[in-house]
């Protein structure tokens, strides 16, 4: 037995079955000292309590119900939060659980579920197998380090292999089932005997792409039951996560192949969603593909956003008002994707900032006061603009940071310290924009650190800064190219010239 947290809680997903026959499981282990008992369930990547037995006497207890449970696999948790073993609840939900707590492995006993039986005689085979194999150790005795791991490894190739073989041919003879289906979860697919390579091994390229297109072999995106299993999220989760390449395209053709073998809005699909679209958001992983060209997962996120979600096929995953928010995100992040363009920026520099302040954008308390005197200075604002199209050169380094930022005091004297040393061996200027008002202490610091950027704020509040280039925090950085197109974003001030390097090195070796 192991220790559990488990999160008390009603699941976003939880289907009820309305049936009449109800459900009524027993429970007897002789010698249990527990007082509570609950029983959970498996949602995805989480555990719910399904029932809770609280008046629990001498290892005895019972779950009772008039409405049929969710079928899947369920675990018995004590009020020490200490799990026994999984099993499952299916069509048969009347039945009773005998064990000494002595001796579990041995007295395990399920009363009125052939199922149960027949799983816990699987585990059982499997576990005899195991001792077995570990027995083989004292076989060892008296040979050599070499030929004791030379044996062991021998052994253990012939038990791995006999595993696999007894898995299949339990597979197969209890096809249609669902311990099988539970099973089979849990079983890697590869083929028994690959081809050989010209080194006479066995071809490790062909062993690859069998294990990866027999991944989801024999699983049933269509049946519900497999997301209340402990295993499904987890071969999920391994297969985007160590089994395919790690590439935003591979992601979105592998993620949509997936969803091509569900049910729309049955629970199998709404948990596959939600859990791809809640990593796609959150992995700012960047990547270069061999031309330098930056690729960000937020890309996944778009698609499943325009494919899944703002298209209505995700009213079990997320509310009206849920999806109205992913629809202002979703546009924010379309057009901050590397390769885009970036929109064009009407800026203030410092030169003409004391000029643009004296009008009295500052001491405007509204949006209407605000665009009031924009209309009327517009005339006069047109001739002091500094715009971002109007920078001449191959790489744009465009940072956002704020005078008052304490980070931002750190990191952009350091970008521009690292800057200087690539001055004149790359073509490279930089767009600084000021998110805040301030135009005194913003000046100050550009004097004061030398800040020979092409120094700019918006005093008009023209280019709704923080909202267009997702700005919650500063300093953030892009790198653009010469048509504006981003090249890299987000960025760590650290890596600007190394990215900047990278891309003139790429460029060279293409043109050889």
């Amino acid at each position: 037995m192991k220790k559990l947290s488990i999160a008390f809680c009603i699941s976003l997903f939880a289907l009820i079955s309305p049936a009449q026959s109800g459900y009524d499981i027993k429970v007897n282990f002789k010698g249990g000292k527990d007082t509570i008992l609950y029983l959970v369930k498996y949602i995805w990547d989480q555990k719910y309590v399904a029932d809770t037995c609280k008046n629990v006497k001498n290892g005895q207890a019972r779950f009772t119900g008039k409405i049929e449970l969710d079928k899947g696999v369920y675990v018995l948790v004590s009020q020490a939060m200490t799990t026994y073993f999984d099993f499952i609840i299916n069509e048969t939900q009347k039945f009773t659980i005998s064990a000494d707590i002595a001796d579990f492995g041995n007295t395990l006993k399920f009363t009125g579920s052939k199922e149960n039986e027949l799983l816990f005689s699987y585990l059982k085979g499997m576990n005899e197998k195991n001792k077995e194999f570990m027995k083989l150790r004292d076989l060892t005795k008296g040979k050599s380090k070499a030929d004791s791991l030379q044996f062991m490894n021998e052994k253990s190739a012939e038990f791995m292999k006999a595993a696999k073989h007894s898995d299949r041919d339990f597979l197969e003879k209890n096809k249609g089932n669902f311990v099988a289906d539970f099973v089979n979860l849990k079983i890697e697919k590869e083929n028994p005997n690959p081809p050989k390579a010209s080194n006479g091994r066995p071809d490790s390229v062909y062993q690859y792409y069998y294990y990866k297109n027999h991944f989801f072999d024999g699983i049933d995106f269509k049946d519900e039951r497999i997301i209340r299993t402990p295993f499904f999220h987890e071969r999920v989760k391994r297969y985007f996560e160590s089994v395919i390449i790690q590439h935003p395209d591979t992601m979105i053709a592998e993620i949509d192949k997936l969803f091509a073998k569900c049910k729309e809005g049955n629970l199998v699909y709404n948990s596959m969603l939600g859990y791809f679209t809640y990593k796609a958001e959150t992995n700012k992983n960047m990547l270069f593909d061999k031309n330098g060209n930056a690729l960000t997962y937020e890309k996944v996120f778009v698609h499943l956003s325009d494919n899944y979600i703002l298209n209505g096929k995700a009213k079990g995953v997320y509310t009206e008002e849920t999806v109205k928010a992913i629809k202002e995100r979703t546009d924010i992040i379309r057009n901050l994707l590397p390769g885009a363009t970036v929109a064009e920026l009407f800026m203030i520099d410092t030169i003409h900032g004391k000029q643009v302040m004296k009008m009295g954008f500052d001491t405007c308390k509204s949006s209407k006061t605000l665009s009031d005197l924009y209309y009327k200075k517009e005339t006069q604002l047109k001739p002091l603009y500094k715009t971002l199209s109007s920078v001449n050169a191959k790489y744009t380094v465009l940072v956002f940071w704020a005078s008052d930022c304490g980070h931002c005091q750190t990191d952009i004297p350091k970008l521009k310290e690292n800057l200087d040393k690539i001055k004149g061996k790359i073509d490279f200027k930089v767009f600084a924009v000021q998110t805040k008002d301030e135009y005194e202490p913003w000046r100050k610091f550009i004097i004061d650190k030398k800040l020979d950027f092409i120094n700019v704020f918006d005093p008009m509040h023209l280019n709704n800064l923080k909202e267009r280039f997702d700005i919650n925090s500063t300093p953030i950085i892009y790198i653009l190219d010469k048509n504006k197109k981003i090249k890299a974003k987000k960025i760590g001030h650290e890596q600007v010239v190394e990215l900047l390097e990278m891309f003139e090195k790429m460029e060279k070796e293409q043109s050889k």
